[in-house]
C-alpha cells in the first residue's frame, strides 16, 4: 500500500452492516392486473398531491417507468436532489435509499419529501454511523473531509465536502493541488480508485457497498471468456482486481453513456442490475450482461442487486404518497452544516461547468 494511502479497518462496522442485512424483508410478487392497478392509483395520487416520482437507477423498472412517464426522473443521487429542487412539486417521492430522501431534504427544505420505506438505508451509510466518524475526524484535524453522498445528514455536516462518483476525482485533484491531506469516508474501494489516479495523501475509512464488493475478476473473466467481444462495465465502489479488467470505470450516468460510446455490441456491467433499465433505453440493439458476483443465491449477499433498493415497491409507495408515511426531516442545525459541504460540491460543479 502507498505511503500515501492508508486504510483504517473497522471490523465493528461491518457487524452493524451484516445486522441491517439481517432485518430485511423482501417485498412480495405482485401480480399484472394489481400492478395496473396500483399504476393507476399513483398516478391519480400524484395529480391529487402535486407530487412527483424521483427514482434512482437502482430501484425496480416498474418504478423507474412510472417515475418517467408520469414526468419525474430516473438518475443518480445528485440529480434526483438537484431535480426536486428545481421541480415545482409541492411534494416529493424518493424511491431510493434513506440517504437519497435527506439529500433531497437538505437542498428543498421548503418541500415535503416522502419515501416509500424509511428502512431503505445502504451498507455505506450504516457503516459510517455519525458519532464513530466524528470521532475519527477528530483524530485527524489536519485533513480536509471528504465523504462520499452515500451518508447520513449527520456524516455530511461533519465533512468539508462531499461528493458522487461522477466528480470525485476532480475535487479530490483539486484539494491536492491545494496542498490537502484528506481523510475519506465512506467507501474503501472508491477511496482507492481516486488515490490511485490523483496520488492524493488519502486517510480511508473501512467501508464498502455489499453490491460492488462481491463481484470478482475471476468470474468476470470466465464470462468474457464466453463472450470475449463484450465490454466490460464497472463502477468505482468495485474491489480493484475488478477495476483492472475494466474497459470503462465510471458512476452510473457515465456507465450509461460509456455503453452507448462504446464500439463493442455487448457489455457485461459490473453494478446493481436496476440499470439495465435505462441502459437498454439508451442502447437498445446491444446486449447486456450481469456480472457474477462472488456467490449465486442464498451463498451471495446482494446477487447484482441491492436488497435495500428492493424494498421500494409500488404498493409502499402508493402508501407513502396516500398516507404520507415515510417522511423525511433533518434537524435545521444538521441541515445547515450539510448543505456547507454539498454547497462546496454544487458550485465547484458549476464552476467546471462555466469553463
Amino acid at each position: 500500500m502507498s505511503n500515501k494511502l492508508q486504510l483504517v479497518e473497522n471490523l465493528d462496522q461491518r457487524l452493524v452492516v451484516e445486522q441491517y442485512l439481517n432485518r430485511i424483508h423482501p417485498e412480495p410478487a405482485v401480480d399484472e392486473s394489481r400492478i395496473v392497478d396500483l399504476q393507476a392509483q399513483i398516478k391519480r395520487e400524484l395529480q391529487a398531491k402535486n407530487a412527483v416520482i424521483i427514482a434512482h437507477y437502482y430501484t425496480d423498472p416498474l418504478i423507474q417507468a412510472l417515475a418517467e412517464e408520469t414526468g419525474g426522473i430516473v438518475s443518480d443521487s445528485l440529480e434526483m436532489a438537484r431535480f426536486g429542487s428545481q421541480h415545482d412539486a409541492e411534494t416529493l417521492i424518493v424511491a431510493g435509499v434513506k440517504f437519497m430522501g435527506e439529500t433531497a431534504k437538505i437542498l428543498t427544505p421548503n418541500k415535503r419529501v416522502v419515501m416509500p420505506t424509511l428502512e431503505a438505508t445502504c451498507s455505506l451509510d450504516v457503516g459510517c454511523p455519525a458519532d464513530a466518524f466524528a470521532a475519527f475526524c477528530d483524530q485527524h484535524p489536519d485533513r480536509t473531509v471528504v465523504v462520499y453522498a452515500n451518508t447520513s445528514a449527520a456524516v455530511k455536516a461533519r465533512a468539508d465536502w462531499v461528493v458522487t462518483s461522477s466528480i470525485a476525482l476532480d475535487v479530490v485533484e483539486h484539494l491536492d493541488s491545494l496542498g490537502k491531506k484528506i481523510l475519506w469516508a465512506p467507501d474503501k474501494y472508491l477511496g482507492s480508485y481516486v488515490q490511485g489516479k490523483t496520488c492524493a495523501d488519502m486517510l480511508l475509512w473501512d467501508g464498502s457497498c455489499i453490491v460492488h464488493e462481491e463481484f470478482k475478476a475471476k468470474g468476470i473473466l470466465d464470462l468474457k471468456a464466453v463472450h470475449p467481444d463484450a465490454a466490460v462495465l464497472v463502477h468505482p465502489e468495485s474491489p480493484q482486481s475488478v477495476i483492472d479488467i475494466a474497459d470503462a470505470v465510471g458512476s452510473t450516468s457515465q456507465l450509461i453513456a460509456a455503453a452507448v460510446s462504446l464500439s463493442q455490441r455487448k457489455m457485461i456491467v459490473a453494478t446493481d442490475q436496476g440499470i439495465f433499465f435505462k441502459m437498454q433505453q439508451a442502447v437498445p440493439d446491444k446486449q447486456l450482461l450481469v456480472a457474477p458476483t462472488g456467490g449465486n443465491g442464498a451463498t451471495c449477499r446482494s446477487c447484482a442487486n441491492c436488497p435495500w433498493m428492493g424494498m421500494n415497491s409500488l404498493d409502499n409507495l402508493l402508501s407513502a404518497l396516500r398516507d404520507g408515511d415515510g417522511e423525511i426531516f433533518v434537524a435545521p442545525e444538521v441541515s445547515a452544516l450539510a448543505m456547507k459541504s454539498l454547497g462546496r460540491m454544487l458550485a465547484f460543479r458549476e464552476q467546471q461547468a462555466n469553463r
